[in-house]
């Protein structure tokens, strides 16, 4: 009777709570159990929430007096609700770029959040930036001096990923083009290259527009960032907020012109394809014209009318109309060849 009556007891404990949280030490950023009492240390500077469950946001929330933002609310298009102020803490949403090395890219909503001397990340995707920057700030500390840092660092992982992606998108956009119009004697590419050479411009295209959106999301956080008055930013921070601002405009630029180039080569490639597909009706109508004089001759000669020449006889009338068939055929394809038609 009493093992039974504990058993409700077990089913009425609270689940367990494991947060990423992050502590700095001499050496770098170093990873702390959080499942105990206290839930967040003292000395965290960043508790990174990656796919948290209502339990550990209601757990960040209670002990940091803080409002985590849920996955819908991260989803608000409109800039008011994505970066704003309360009750003394910075909340800022951005559009990352996820899963580029996949063969479909998408975007996620990451929120950063800036409250007591702490960064809090809420995030529903293990994208690499996160992942490379971790791997760095725990050998390097000056990485992770204070949550503005740590900040700063996961904002430059993430352009410096847009940037190898780009760079990427562009080599396989001037393969491409070299594809396309410089054939080292090759000829025209086939239909079958035609279509492979679209859905690489294709990839490409959707690859560039979600690291275009990352980055105009991006801009607009550091923007906010170094507008704000509740930060206590030093010079060195300040420049180095500046620095990311004017490498997010570079690459946008940069992906705006990738842009334009994916619009030029699908426009290039769709009329190849018109261009193929005009030579293929010029050759059936060609072919038609041609057969249009011996099939007249044919049809003449097919009547029975007296007057016409070399009609009486077997053979006679056979080989003469063949032979006009044949001259009829031969100088329509002389004159077509002379105006270059063919």
């Amino acid at each position: 009777m009493r093992a039974a009556a504990s058993s409700p007891v077990a089913h009425d404990r609270p689940p367990l709570l494991v947060l990423n949280v992050f502590v700095q030490r001499s050496h770098g950023l170093v990873r702390v159990a959080a499942d105990a009492q206290p839930l967040i240390p003292a000395d965290a500077v960043w508790i990174d929430l990656l796919e948290p469950t209502p339990e550990e946001e209601k757990a960040v929330e209670v002990s940091l007096q803080i409002d985590v933002p849920t996955r819908e609310e991260m989803k608000e298009i409109e800039t008011s609700n994505r970066l704003y102020e309360d009750n003394g803490a910075l909340y800022m949403t951005a559009t990352v770029a996820a899963k580029l090395d996949t063969a479909r890219p998408e975007i996620s909503a990451v929120t950063f959040i800036l409250a007591n001397g702490r960064l809090i990340t809420n995030r529903y995707v293990d994208t690499k930036p996160f992942q490379q920057f971790i791997s760095y700030a725990e050998r390097h500390p000056n990485a992770c001096q204070s949550a503005i840092a740590i900040l700063a660092g996961v904002i430059e992982a993430f352009t410096e990923r847009i940037a190898d992606i780009l760079e990427r998108a562009g080599g396989d956009l001037d393969l491409v083009s070299g594809n396309i119009f410089m054939r080292n004697g090759r000829g025209t590419p086939n239909s079958q290259d035609l279509r492979r050479l679209i859905e690489q411009i294709g990839f490409n295209g959707e690859l560039n527009s979600k690291a275009r959106e990352s980055l105009v999301s991006l801009g607009r956080l550091v923007m906010f960032v170094q507008q704000t008055g509740l930060l206590q930013m030093s010079t060195e921070q300040r420049s180095r907020f500046r620095s990311i601002s004017r490498d997010v405009t570079s690459l946008s630029d940069h992906a705006s012109f990738l842009g334009s180039k994916v619009s030029f080569l699908l426009e290039a490639t769709l009329g190849l394809i018109n261009v193929e597909q005009n030579n293929i009706i010029k050759i059936f109508s060609v072919a038609a014209v041609m057969f249009m004089p011996p099939t007249l001759i044919a049809s003449i000669y097919g009547m029975n009318y007296h007057l016409l020449p070399n009609l009486p006889g077997t053979y006679s009338n056979f080989f003469f109309s063949l032979a006009l068939m044949l001259a009829s055929m031969g100088i329509t394809y002389a004159l077509f060849k002379r105006k270059g038609w063919l």
